[in-house]
């Protein structure tokens, strides 16, 4: 019964949604909306576990956008948003998340300039975090490009990212990444590039490292359906606790134009990695969707990505917060392992009106490995309204 009345609740909600007021301008060029999300999830594995718990999931995200810079050579927009999260047979594990993120750009032609700041509470599961962990991300950082002749630029950038777990056996963690460019403008609307990026990683179980990724690439429009950037070449890790490694560095995004109403996104990077228990990791991943615009008010995706985690012989280290949960470990004397992880959506949009759209999705996720107690099977099927005005 309490599920049909908080049904009924979101129903006449949605309804008044349809009728919402416009936004409100502050000044020149500065616009604040309201935003929000009312929507209901049916998953039967809210832990990810191997022997699944289900629910129904009741998800209300009030929040407010504000944009400056309309019109202008420097725009940017602050967003945030308070997520309340209710279950329906698990209230204990109700939530109440904040999020807030910043983004300016800057862009006169010759000179671009970025910067973001974001702060989000979490409680979510991913492919090495199970069980509805809470933990708290922070990120900054910023990124210049400036035509330096005709043919040239040059590019970089500083980024910021400090995680803090609220559960034991999760390390915290403080990464540092600085990437720098050197573009060629080979035709009127491709580059090709030289770059180095460098990364700081550290944590409080397992092992500090610093990863070096030296690349070429390319960026652009290869023809008039297909445009995109990669950098390719090696990246090399080096552990505080001895021992270093190298493998082939991927990182690639492309979109090519099907046809004018439907797109396909795709790419693959390779790169190393530390598990929030603080193993070391290789990751493989690829991944492509594609989205088509039915009519006027109507829209279809779907997507595939693959993931694949080498798990090397380097074990997880004790540190202050305990030692790392068993599924993930791997110990000296036993050989290293690759898991493979993959996630299927299918989702569509109805667009009521300017300011409120309705987004339906089902997500199907399987995770295999060696160890029988990391894997698992997921469905996710869902409904939401999303508006701003």
């Amino acid at each position: 019964m309490k599920n049909i009345i908080r049904l009924s609740i979101i129903s006449a909600t949605l309804a008044a949604g349809s009728y919402a007021a416009p936004f409100m301008a502050i000044g020149d060029g500065a616009e604040l909306f309201l935003t929000g999300t009312l929507g209901v999830r049916a998953d039967d594995n809210i832990f990810l576990a191997r022997n699944a718990t289900s629910d129904v999931i009741f998800d209300i995200n009030p929040g407010v956008d504000l944009t400056f810079g309309k019109g202008s050579q420097m725009v940017g927009s602050l967003t945030l948003v308070d997520a309340f999260a209710n279950y329906s047979d698990n209230s204990n594990l109700n939530t109440q998340l904040f999020s807030a993120d910043f983004v300016s750009r800057y862009d006169d032609g010759k000179l671009k300039l970025g910067f973001n700041a974001g702060y989000h509470e979490l409680n979510q599961n991913a492919v090495d975090i199970r069980g509805l962990t809470r933990r708290d991300i922070f990120s900054a950082g910023g990124n210049g490009e400036v035509e330096i002749s005709q043919l040239m630029a040059v590019g970089g950038g500083i980024e910021f990212n400090h995680e803090n777990y609220k559960r034991r056996n999760y390390t915290d963690s403080d990464s540092l990444t600085v990437p720098i460019d050197l573009y060629y403008k080979l035709t009127p609307k491709m580059d090709l590039s030289v770059g180095y990026r460098y990364r700081d990683y550290r944590v409080d179980i397992g092992s500090d490292s610093t990863d070096h990724f030296f690349n070429v690439g390319a960026r652009g429009e290869f023809s008039p359906k297909f445009t995109g950037k990669v950098a390719v070449g090696v990246t090399t890790r080096k552990l505080d606790r001895g021992g270093d490694e190298s493998t082939l560095g991927l990182d690639a995004s492309f979109a090519y134009e099907i046809s004018p109403k439907t797109n396909l996104q795709f790419g693959a990077s390779n790169d190393y990695g530390t598990s929030p228990q603080g193993q070391q990791q290789r990751n493989l991943t690829v991944n492509g969707m594609v989205t088509s615009k039915i009519s006027e008010v109507w829209s279809v995706n779907a997507g595939l990505s693959w993931r694949s985690i080498d798990y090397n012989s380097v074990p997880a280290v004790t540190g202050l917060r305990g030692t790392p949960p068993v599924s993930f470990v791997v110990t000296p004397g036993q050989p290293s392992r690759t898991d493979d992880y993959w996630e299927f959506q299918l989702g569509t949009t109805y667009i009521v009106n300017a300011n409120v759209r309705i987004v339906g999705a089902y997500v199907y996720r399987k995770y295999d490995s060696d160890i029988s107690s990391a894997e698992f099977k997921n469905n996710v099927f869902s409904v939401a309204a999303n508006f701003r005005y």
